[in-house]
């Protein structure tokens, strides 16, 4: 835009012609943004802020007299404060390389005196406190004109031919050569050391190599010695361990052998006996059923029979008395009576038999395998009388 102005990053605008700036300044400072300026009736101008180098190369001479030739380099640049763009821009803006002379310019003077009041023997052990005090003295002064310093590096300290600081160095160079010349002796008797243990271990290696040669040799010597007397003694004992060798072969065919016939004849014989025992065993379990069954069997017929020949029994009792005088008091009742009376005699006669019977068969049973002999098969039952023919009359 017309009119329209803007500093770089590591610049400062100073406007002037329009109102004074800060403290009475001339000129306005901007700074990090832009500014409109009137064309003709303003003026701009650019101060630079980045980092400038100055160096010093200066002749000094000591608190005791020596010169010293001191060479620094100083880093400084204008401060980012608007009085110290101020007091560098009324001092530098026309003309901005003399920031770097005038800085070399107050460092020399400034090293010289701080130099003045020191010793060789300081100034080249302690450049450090050197670089400060300069620092320190002339902070004040480069703040006048707007500088600030960044740091103060002292490169390098010279006294020409004078060759005191070769001098100064001399006992310390004397003191490490020294030391330097100890360690190479050390270090040499510890090589003649080293060289000479080295030939005592060579040596005992050579040593225990003869002896181990020796000793292999005489053992040599003595297996030849031996194999040449033990030709018999070996071939003997090769007999011997062959010997050995049938005989437990011979044992361990035994054993195959007998393990075959156990395999062939025992385990068979076992197995039949153990087929005929349990055979047997079911043989006698079957005739042991049967048995049971036909004495079953026998007593159900029994009981039949017993049963079939209850009339005959009956009639028999009955027939008693068909040729006796009998009066029945109580007419059909009484007749029934009779009647009763009969049949309970036939029950218990026929209870009688079943019972002595049944007593036999048992007996019968343990002779005969458990079935009863009848005789011709024909049972005979005769009633008891129980009825007096004297009187006539049925009790």
């Amino acid at each position: 835009m017309f009119g329209y102005r803007v500093p770089a990053p590591d610049e400062a605008m100073l406007i002037s012609g329009g109102r004074r700036g800060l403290g009475g300044a001339p000129f306005r400072v901007v700074t990090g943004h832009g500014k409109f300026v009137l064309p003709v009736f303003r003026k701009v101008r650019f101060l630079t802020l980045s980092m400038c180098e100055s160096e010093v190369t200066e002749t000094c001479v000591t608190r005791q007299g020596i010169a010293l030739h001191v060479r620094a380099v100083i880093a400084f640049k204008v401060g980012n404060d608007t009085e110290s763009i101020i007091n560098a821009g009324q001092r530098f803006l026309s003309d901005q390389e003399q920031m770097s002379v005038l800085t070399g310019r107050i460092f020399a003077g400034h090293l010289r005196a701080i130099i003045g009041s020191m010793t060789v023997e300081e100034i080249v052990t302690e450049r450090q406190k050197l670089a400060a005090e300069v620092l320190d003295t002339s902070k004040t002064e480069m703040a006048k004109i707007g500088l600030i310093v960044d740091s103060l590096q002292i490169q390098s300290i010279d006294d020409g031919d004078t060759g005191y600081i070769d001098a100064m160095s001399a006992p310390h160079k004397a003191a490490i050569q020294r030391q330097a010349q100890i360690a190479q002796a050390q270090a040499n008797q510890a090589a003649a050391e080293a060289e000479q243990d080295a030939a005592r271990k060579q040596a005992e290696y050579a040593r225990q190599t003869a002896v181990v040669k020796a000793e292999y040799s005489a053992e040599v010597d003595r297996a030849q010695a031996h194999a040449a007397q033990a030709g018999p003694l070996a071939q003997a004992h090769a007999q011997q361990e062959v010997l050995a060798a049938q005989t437990e072969l011979a044992q361990r065919q035994a054993k195959l052998r007998q393990q075959q016939l156990v395999a062939e004849v025992v385990k068979p014989a076992e197995a039949e006996a153990e087929r005929v025992r349990i055979l047997a065993i079911a043989e006698a379990e079957r005739m042991k059923i049967q048995a049971e069954a036909a004495a079953s069997h026998d007593r159900v017929a029994l009981d039949r029979m017993l049963i079939d020949q209850l009339p005959q029994i009956v009639k028999e009792a009955a027939g008693g008395l068909s040729g006796a005088n009998v009066n029945v008091l109580n007419g059909a009742d009484g007749l029934g009576e009779i009647a009763a009376g009969l049949v309970a005699q036939g029950l218990t006669i026929l209870d009688s038999v079943r019972q002595n019977l049944n007593g036999q068969n048992s007996q019968n049973g343990q002779t005969t395998g458990g079935r009863p002999e009848q005789g011709n098969g024909r049972l005979e039952l005769r009633a008891p009388r129980t009825t007096e023919q004297d009187t006539g009359e049925v009790k």
